[in-house]
């Protein structure tokens, strides 16, 4: 009987769709964005859409749903080429037909491209892709946050509180140093970078289909939905207590850029 269940389970878990948010503009990373959408900038020579990708991969949800809008036909020509992009291979040049790949490093991932819209909310894009979701369940994330977060413990968490809508929270770093004064004027403390206290939105949902009665095409998801949910006591909050970060800035892309050229990566969970 437990044996039939956890295979029940794992079916479930290849069926259940990961939907990415990959439509907006990314503003505050010009310096990149300019030339192509977020979601296609590069942590270690691989887009950091790759990379969540990944992670979510490596926990056995290989079913991928991406809302596309600014520059989104670069992200559908990005992985449709793919295969020649990830390996090595030999091209005969008359023919253009003999191709043979030298390594096997594409991964087995279905992927649904929906043109959203070029400046949908968030909640309208999710709410765009709703014919596409055929279970009761559904996993959302951005195409901008890397975090070594277990998406199974992030599933189990939500079946067992049975919410509407489950996010993950982070406890977010201070971007400055933090220096703790005397009544004498002299510092008792300095923290550099500190982690702060209470916790934000790191993305990272599970979404009940249910999800939709509170989406309509125009919405943020961050508001009114999700304002509506925690009043209705029907959002569980997932406290991720390990690496996460956002990728905002050029600042930012450059700090994880960093990590990954030093070994020191924290957000790759998969070999």
């Amino acid at each position: 009987m437990a044996e039939q269940k956890n295979q029940n389970s794992q079916k479930n878990q290849k069926n259940t769709k990961v939907v990415i948010l990959c439509g907006g503009m990314g503003t505050r990373l010009r310096e990149q964005t300019e030339f192509m959408p977020k979601p296609l900038v590069e942590i270690g020579g691989m887009p950091i859409l790759w990379h969540i990708m990944k992670t979510y991969s490596h926990y056995g949800f290989k079913d991928f749903i991406l809302c596309l809008g600014y520059k989104g036909d670069m992200l559908k020509e990005y992985f449709v080429n793919f295969e020649w992009k990830a390996n090595d291979f030999t091209l005969n040049l008359k023919s253009k037909k003999e191709k043979i790949i030298h390594s096997n490093n594409t991964d087995d991932w279905n992927i649904t491209f929906v043109n959203t819209g070029l400046e949908t909310n968030t909640g309208g894009r999710i709410k765009k892709i709703e014919k596409y979701i055929d279970g009761d369940m559904f996993l959302v994330t951005y195409g901008d946050g890397v975090a070594d977060i277990d998406i199974n413990k992030l599933m189990a968490y939500h079946n067992s509180l049975k919410p509407t809508a489950t996010l993950s929270a982070i406890h977010p770093i201070s971007r400055f140093g933090v220096i703790e004064v005397d009544n004498k004027g002299f510092a008792k403390s300095f923290k550099e970078k500190p982690q702060l206290d209470g916790v934000i939105n790191g993305g990272f949902f599970v979404f009940n289909r249910k999800i939709f009665d509170y989406l309509d095409e125009n919405c943020v998801l961050e508001q009114d939905p999700l304002m509506a949910l925690a009043k209705e006591n029907k959002l569980a909050v997932y406290e991720h207590k390990g690496f996460w970060y956002c990728m905002d800035t050029f600042k930012d892309m450059e700090y994880l850029n960093g990590l990954w050229k030093k070994g020191n990566v924290p957000w790759k969970v998969w070999k």
